[in-house]
């Protein structure tokens, strides 16, 4: 009897058995690896399709956080189809975050994704790439132009600007019901800030200005910002396209290709999401080849300072450092379809993390008046109230206690709750061999409140850092991002001290674009709250958040007034 037949002559009652007797097969199996599984850790049941997803509400943050709690510092979950060891002690991470080449191996952030290579197309950049010679070739070039002195006072004067524009939008609003010299408004703080960093990194990346801050303005004001419309709304279109091309990724990291193309509710959804990235490609693709025409027509010295335009020249004959910066190592240059992978990796790394940070910043010193004095006071010693003044480099690296108030709050609200590592060879953490292809979680949010290397860990108090200069590192002063053997035997003695807090990551991952952040974030506070007189309009309310893979701020309701009214 053919198996067409069989089937033919099966009633109602045979298929429930069939489909009874295929749950139950797959269920012995599931719990058969799951029993037989090396290195058993504790860590919550894992029920079969759903893994342990019964255990989410919601809040990934509060997911993790909840699990440290009972489980401790090394704990497995099984999500997404993968057995996750999680780690929030520092010496349980010191493998994957130390420097040396001695020491340190290149891991991949997480497995290798057919759904993320069909929604990139294959983009070889820095965060999704997991071939060390194509991430080390991207990675030379991408440190070089975002680390030159150049670029960082670009970045600085950038950042007066765009400030100088949304103060002007700030004073419009709050003049409206007023008369023009005293005012006050009231408004959503992280909003403005989010635009603010968007049209931040573009511009410093690219050369390129958006709109995004005189967009948000145009929906609050009658009176509208000063561009064409064309302008604004395309500037718009394009923030959303890119937020809505960082959040459909999960799409393509959970779900086969077959329930991707052929389910129809989110196939749907998929067919718009590859029309948004084709907007998106498109749309960098055309700032490419224009600056690509732009530099055919310059000379050298007329070069802007921008990444993009670093990135087209390098290996070229227009790349005067190109020599100097690689040494003997011959690399070809870059092509567009490298460039636009490095450019859209800084656009999506560059805004939201930047942003929340600076939200969350200005609610702790709201809550912490003395702390906000002392800042203040800082501020005024190098830049006195109410004077003009040109903001450089050397000035930023004096304020020693901002940098460690932008230290202490992302300890107590870590804008990256996770990261990851896959090993690809074998590798010996928590006292335990694990084979190649173990995927490592790091709970930062536990990390960073460890009760063994933080007295007190739930109060804020910037002092850790400002008293104890060896607690991390300067990410502003960083002047060599190079893949270099700095291991130091010292370091041993002081790994809890040294990994206790990872602001930016580390070892051959290390985020390379913090000292950008550490720019943008000081002076912000230094034209922010050096200026402006900011409070919550209600103190007593809780910081409104979501978190998934990052703590994003929701809402932050401020009253925003002239220092000198």
């Amino acid at each position: 009897m053919s198996l067409h037949k069989y089937f033919e002559n099966l009633n109602f009652v045979d298929y429930f058995h069939l489909v009874v007797l295929f749950i139950l097969f797959y269920a012995i199996k599931f719990y058969y690896k799951y029993f037989t599984r090396p290195n058993k850790l504790p860590g919550p049941l894992p029920l079969p399709i759903i893994e342990c997803a019964y255990c989410f509400r919601g809040d990934i943050k509060q997911l993790f956080v909840s699990l440290n709690k009972k489980y401790g510092d090394i704990y497995e979950i099984q999500l997404g189809g993968y057995r996750r060891i999680v780690l929030s002690r520092p010496e349980h991470i010191e493998k994957f975050f130390n420097n040396s080449t001695k020491y340190a191996k290149f891991m991949p952030r997480a497995p290798y994704s057919r759904g993320m290579k069909e929604l990139l197309m294959g983009a070889k950049g820095l965060v999704s790439s997991d071939d060390f010679k194509s991430w080390k070739f991207n990675r030379q070039f991408f440190i070089r132009a975002i680390l030159s002195p150049s670029f960082n006072n670009e970045a600085i004067k950038w950042t007066k600007l765009l400030f100088e524009e949304l103060e002007g939008y700030w004073k419009s609003l709050g003049s409206a019901n007023g008369d023009g010299k005293e005012w006050t408004l009231e408004t959503d703080f992280s909003k403005w800030i989010h635009r603010f960093t968007n049209d931040m990194i573009v511009v410093s990346t690219t050369g390129e200005r958006s709109y995004s801050i005189g967009s948000y303005y145009n929906t609050l004001s009658p009176i509208k910002a000063p561009y064409p419309d064309a302008l604004i709304e395309d500037s718009d279109r394009f923030i959303k396209g890119m937020k809505q091309l960082m959040v459909g990724s999960a799409l393509f990291v959970f779900l086969s290709p077959f329930i991707r193309h052929y389910v129809p509710f989110i196939r749907g959804k998929t067919k718009a999401l590859l029309k948004n990235r084709d907007f998106i490609f498109e749309k960098v693709n055309k700032v490419i080849k224009k600056r690509r025409q732009e530099i055919e027509a310059m000379q050298t010295k007329d070069l802007k300072k921008d990444m993009l335009t670093s990135l087209i020249i390098a290996n070229t004959e227009r790349d005067v450092n190109y020599k100097k910066a690689v040494g003997e190592e011959i690399y070809p240059p870059m092509t567009d379809f490298e460039i636009r992978a490095n450019i859209l990796e800084a656009f999506g790394a560059g805004t939201d993390t930047t942003a929340n940070l600076f939200s969350y910043i200005n609610y702790y010193l709201c809550h912490y008046p003395e702390v906000k004095q002392k800042m203040l006071a800082e501020i005024n010693s190098i830049f006195p109230q109410n004077s003009s003044f040109q903001l450089v480099h050397s000035d930023l690296s004096k304020l020693k206690y901002c940098e460690a108030i932008i230290k202490e709050v992302e300890r107590m609200i870590p804008v990256a709750n996770l990261l990851g590592r896959y090993p690809t060879e074998p590798i010996e953490v928590g006292g335990y061999l694990w084979p190649a292809n173990t995927m490592f979680q790091f709970d930062l949010v536990s990390l960073h409140r460890h009760k063994d290397y933080w007295p007190n860990p739930e109060i804020f108090d910037p002092d850790r850092f400002f008293l104890d200069n060896n607690k991390s590192e300067s990410y502003l002063n960083v002047k060599n991002d190079d893949l270099k053997d700095d291991y130091n035997e010292k370091d041993d003695q002081n790994v809890g001290q040294k990994y206790s807090f990872v602001m930016f990551g580390g070892g051959y991952r290390i985020c390379p674009g913090r000292k950008l952040a550490m720019i943008e974030l000081l002076s912000l506070m230094v034209y922010v709250f050096g200026k402006y007189n900011i409070e919550l309009i209600d103190m007593e309310a809780p910081l409104k958040t979501r978190s998934s893979t990052i703590t994003s701020c929701q809402e932050l309701m401020v009253r925003i007034k002239p220092r000198n009214q």
